[in-house]
Protein backbone atom coordinates (compact mmCIF):
# COMPACT_ATOMS: atom_id res chain seq x y z
CA UNK A 1 0.00 0.00 0.00
CA UNK A 2 3.11 2.59 0.72
CA UNK A 3 4.08 2.10 -2.91
CA UNK A 4 0.70 2.70 -4.35
CA UNK A 5 0.35 5.78 -2.47
CA UNK A 6 4.23 7.15 -2.95
CA UNK A 7 3.40 6.03 -6.90
CA UNK A 8 0.39 8.10 -7.25
CA UNK A 9 1.80 11.17 -4.96
CA UNK A 10 4.82 11.19 -7.80
CA UNK A 11 2.30 10.80 -10.90
CA UNK A 12 0.10 13.73 -8.88
CA UNK A 13 3.27 15.89 -8.39
CA UNK A 14 5.09 15.12 -11.85
CA UNK A 15 1.89 16.26 -13.89
CA UNK A 16 0.79 19.40 -11.49
CA UNK A 17 3.76 21.04 -12.38
CA UNK A 18 3.47 20.48 -15.85
CA UNK A 19 0.86 22.95 -16.00
CA UNK A 20 1.12 24.95 -12.67
CA UNK A 21 2.14 28.19 -14.07
CA UNK A 22 -0.73 27.91 -16.66
CA UNK A 23 -2.75 30.81 -14.98
CA UNK A 24 -0.92 32.78 -12.52
CA UNK A 25 1.65 34.97 -13.29
CA UNK A 26 5.00 34.30 -13.52
CA UNK A 27 7.51 35.41 -10.62
CA UNK A 28 9.83 38.16 -11.68
CA UNK A 29 11.88 36.52 -8.36
CA UNK A 30 13.02 33.21 -6.43
CA UNK A 31 10.79 33.52 -3.99
CA UNK A 32 8.22 36.15 -2.76
CA UNK A 33 6.87 34.99 0.59
CA UNK A 34 3.45 36.02 1.57
CA UNK A 35 3.39 38.27 4.52
CA UNK A 36 0.67 39.71 6.56
CA UNK A 37 2.02 42.47 8.44
CA UNK A 38 3.66 45.06 5.99
CA UNK A 39 4.28 47.94 8.85
CA UNK A 40 7.68 46.34 9.28
CA UNK A 41 9.38 47.92 6.19
CA UNK A 42 10.73 44.52 4.86
CA UNK A 43 7.74 44.28 2.56
CA UNK A 44 6.50 44.62 -0.77
CA UNK A 45 3.73 44.55 -2.59
CA UNK A 46 3.09 41.58 -4.98
CA UNK A 47 0.16 39.81 -7.10
CA UNK A 48 -1.94 40.79 -4.21
CA UNK A 49 0.26 39.39 -1.52
CA UNK A 50 3.07 41.63 0.18
CA UNK A 51 6.47 39.50 -0.21
CA UNK A 52 8.36 38.84 2.99
CA UNK A 53 12.13 40.66 2.25
CA UNK A 54 13.92 37.24 1.03
CA UNK A 55 16.74 37.48 3.38
CA UNK A 56 14.18 36.95 6.34
CA UNK A 57 12.66 34.35 4.61
CA UNK A 58 13.19 30.61 6.27
CA UNK A 59 12.48 27.30 5.56
CA UNK A 60 9.00 27.16 7.72
CA UNK A 61 7.68 29.84 5.01
CA UNK A 62 7.52 26.70 2.56
CA UNK A 63 5.98 24.09 5.23
CA UNK A 64 3.12 22.73 6.39
CA UNK A 65 2.77 19.32 8.14
CA UNK A 66 -0.09 17.02 8.92
CA UNK A 67 -1.48 16.34 4.74
CA UNK A 68 -1.51 12.63 6.12
CA UNK A 69 -4.05 12.52 8.64
CA UNK A 70 -7.74 12.50 7.53
CA UNK A 71 -10.18 15.58 7.90
CA UNK A 72 -13.25 15.36 9.51
CA UNK A 73 -16.31 13.90 7.00
CA UNK A 74 -19.05 14.22 9.78
CA UNK A 75 -21.34 16.53 8.04
CA UNK A 76 -24.20 16.64 5.62
CA UNK A 77 -22.03 16.09 2.65
CA UNK A 78 -19.59 13.65 4.22
CA UNK A 79 -16.61 15.14 3.06
CA UNK A 80 -13.93 17.02 3.99
CA UNK A 81 -11.42 19.32 1.95
CA UNK A 82 -7.92 20.57 3.41
CA UNK A 83 -6.80 23.15 1.22
CA UNK A 84 -2.83 24.31 1.41
CA UNK A 85 -3.07 26.93 -0.06
CA UNK A 86 -1.21 30.21 -0.05
CA UNK A 87 -2.94 31.13 3.42
CA UNK A 88 -1.48 27.65 4.57
CA UNK A 89 2.27 27.43 2.84
CA UNK A 90 2.92 31.31 2.58
CA UNK A 91 6.12 30.57 0.79
CA UNK A 92 3.62 29.52 -2.35
CA UNK A 93 2.77 33.37 -3.12
CA UNK A 94 3.67 33.71 -6.97
CA UNK A 95 4.26 30.12 -7.70
CA UNK A 96 1.23 29.36 -9.29
CA UNK A 97 0.27 26.23 -7.23
CA UNK A 98 -1.73 24.71 -4.21
CA UNK A 99 -2.26 21.03 -2.83
CA UNK A 100 -5.41 19.75 -1.46
CA UNK A 101 -6.45 16.42 0.68
CA UNK A 102 -10.08 15.07 -0.05
CA UNK A 103 -11.69 12.90 2.84
CA UNK A 104 -15.05 11.22 2.24
CA UNK A 105 -16.98 8.85 4.35
CA UNK A 106 -19.44 6.23 2.24
CA UNK A 107 -21.32 7.61 -0.37
CA UNK A 108 -19.87 11.11 0.99
CA UNK A 109 -20.15 14.15 -1.95
CA UNK A 110 -18.24 17.29 -2.83
CA UNK A 111 -21.14 18.88 -4.43
CA UNK A 112 -20.71 20.63 -8.15
CA UNK A 113 -18.68 23.50 -7.91
CA UNK A 114 -16.50 25.89 -9.64
CA UNK A 115 -12.59 26.84 -9.16
CA UNK A 116 -12.34 30.52 -11.08
CA UNK A 117 -8.76 30.40 -11.05
CA UNK A 118 -7.49 27.32 -11.39
CA UNK A 119 -7.03 23.62 -13.11
CA UNK A 120 -7.51 20.60 -11.00
CA UNK A 121 -6.08 17.09 -11.37
CA UNK A 122 -7.05 14.74 -8.89
CA UNK A 123 -5.63 11.33 -8.08
CA UNK A 124 -7.14 8.31 -5.72
CA UNK A 125 -5.11 7.46 -3.22
CA UNK A 126 -8.31 4.95 -1.42
CA UNK A 127 -12.11 3.91 -1.90
CA UNK A 128 -14.02 4.75 -5.83
CA UNK A 129 -14.95 7.88 -6.66
CA UNK A 130 -17.36 8.89 -9.22
CA UNK A 131 -16.01 12.08 -11.01
CA UNK A 132 -17.78 14.44 -13.52
CA UNK A 133 -17.59 18.02 -15.10
CA UNK A 134 -20.04 19.97 -17.57
CA UNK A 135 -18.69 22.40 -20.41
CA UNK A 136 -20.03 25.52 -21.24
CA UNK A 137 -22.29 23.60 -24.00
CA UNK A 138 -23.74 21.69 -21.39
CA UNK A 139 -21.67 18.20 -22.45
CA UNK A 140 -21.16 16.04 -19.15
CA UNK A 141 -17.66 14.01 -18.92
CA UNK A 142 -17.54 11.39 -16.34
CA UNK A 143 -16.04 8.82 -14.94
CA UNK A 144 -15.40 6.13 -12.33
CA UNK A 145 -11.73 6.31 -10.45
CA UNK A 146 -9.95 3.88 -8.36
CA UNK A 147 -7.26 4.19 -7.04
CA UNK A 148 -4.20 5.27 -9.01
CA UNK A 149 -6.41 6.86 -11.37
CA UNK A 150 -6.19 10.12 -12.63
CA UNK A 151 -8.61 12.76 -13.55
CA UNK A 152 -8.47 16.46 -14.87
CA UNK A 153 -10.88 18.71 -13.85
CA UNK A 154 -10.70 21.90 -16.44
CA UNK A 155 -10.46 25.42 -15.68
CA UNK A 156 -13.76 27.54 -14.79
CA UNK A 157 -15.93 23.87 -15.28
CA UNK A 158 -17.94 22.96 -12.66
CA UNK A 159 -17.50 19.69 -11.69
CA UNK A 160 -18.17 16.77 -8.75
CA UNK A 161 -16.39 14.12 -6.74
CA UNK A 162 -18.55 11.43 -5.22
CA UNK A 163 -18.12 8.15 -3.31
CA UNK A 164 -19.67 5.62 -4.57
CA UNK A 165 -18.45 3.39 -2.14
CA UNK A 166 -19.44 1.62 1.07
CA UNK A 167 -15.78 2.14 2.69
CA UNK A 168 -13.94 5.95 3.12
CA UNK A 169 -11.95 7.22 0.29
CA UNK A 170 -9.36 9.36 -0.37
CA UNK A 171 -8.02 11.42 -2.77
CA UNK A 172 -5.42 14.20 -3.78
CA UNK A 173 -5.69 17.37 -5.75
CA UNK A 174 -3.38 19.75 -7.53
CA UNK A 175 -4.62 23.54 -8.55
CA UNK A 176 -2.89 25.74 -10.73
CA UNK A 177 -3.04 28.59 -8.60
CA UNK A 178 -1.98 29.61 -5.31
CA UNK A 179 -5.40 30.84 -4.44
CA UNK A 180 -7.64 28.70 -6.43
CA UNK A 181 -11.05 29.48 -4.81
CA UNK A 182 -14.23 27.34 -4.81
CA UNK A 183 -17.77 28.44 -5.30
CA UNK A 184 -20.21 26.08 -4.57
CA UNK A 185 -22.73 26.22 -7.47
CA UNK A 186 -26.18 25.52 -4.27
CA UNK A 187 -24.75 27.81 -1.93
CA UNK A 188 -24.05 30.34 -4.70
CA UNK A 189 -27.63 30.28 -6.54
CA UNK A 190 -29.78 29.89 -3.12
CA UNK A 191 -27.72 30.92 -0.62
CA UNK A 192 -25.98 34.29 -2.06
CA UNK A 193 -26.12 37.52 1.04
CA UNK A 194 -28.04 39.08 -0.26
CA UNK A 195 -30.60 36.45 -1.65
CA UNK A 196 -31.23 36.30 -5.10
CA UNK A 197 -34.90 37.63 -5.60
CA UNK A 198 -36.54 33.90 -5.51
CA UNK A 199 -38.55 35.43 -8.52
CA UNK A 200 -35.33 35.25 -10.27
CA UNK A 201 -34.79 31.56 -9.57
CA UNK A 202 -38.29 30.91 -9.89
CA UNK A 203 -38.27 31.69 -13.47
CA UNK A 204 -34.95 30.72 -14.13
CA UNK A 205 -35.04 27.35 -12.44
CA UNK A 206 -39.01 26.86 -13.47
CA UNK A 207 -39.80 26.22 -9.67
CA UNK A 208 -42.84 26.76 -7.37
CA UNK A 209 -41.77 30.04 -5.61
CA UNK A 210 -42.33 28.62 -2.13
CA UNK A 211 -39.43 25.79 -3.49
CA UNK A 212 -37.21 28.24 -4.20
CA UNK A 213 -37.41 30.51 -0.57
CA UNK A 214 -37.23 26.43 1.41
CA UNK A 215 -34.13 26.53 -0.99
CA UNK A 216 -33.03 29.69 0.13
CA UNK A 217 -33.85 29.24 3.39
CA UNK A 218 -31.46 25.97 3.74
CA UNK A 219 -28.88 27.36 2.01
CA UNK A 220 -28.43 30.62 3.36
CA UNK A 221 -25.12 32.54 4.95
CA UNK A 222 -26.49 31.21 8.57
CA UNK A 223 -27.42 27.47 7.44
CA UNK A 224 -24.55 26.87 5.40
Amino acid sequence: MKGVHFYTAFVLLALTFTFASAFDPSPLQDICVAINDAKTGDAVFVNGLFCKDPKLAAAEDFFFPGLNKPGSTSNQLGSNVTLVDVQKIPGLNTLGISLARIDFAPYGLVPPHTHPRATEILVVVEGTLYVGFVTSDNRLFTKVLYPGDVFVFPISQIHFQFNVGNTDAVSFSGLSSQNPGVILIANAVFGSNPAINPDVLAKAFQLDLNIVKQLQSKFSMGNN
